[in-house]
């Protein structure tokens, strides 16, 4: 039993850290588009608008799991 919840505190740490860096590299990507230093017009198409939306839904349940392991803890 202490095996498997130290490899679920591992998991737990390592999904945060990623979901953290993560939430960073959203952030930026949001600022340097504030500040017009990108072309966010690229993602009008609807293949890559269907991708992004793709990437955000896996990024919003990979945050869900993330969120029931620590609550679990």
């Amino acid at each position: 039993m202490f095996d498997v919840s130290k490899k679920l505190n591992r998991f737990a740490v390592a999904l945060g850290g990623f979901l953290i860096f993560v939430g960073i590299v959203v952030a930026a990507i949001v600022v340097i588009s504030y500040f017009n230093l990108i072309d966010m017009t690229v993602i009008e198409t609807e293949n890559i608008q269907g991708l992004v939306l793709t990437l955000l839904l896996v990024v919003g349940v990979i945050d869900v799991v993330a969120g029931i392991l620590l609550w679990r803890r």
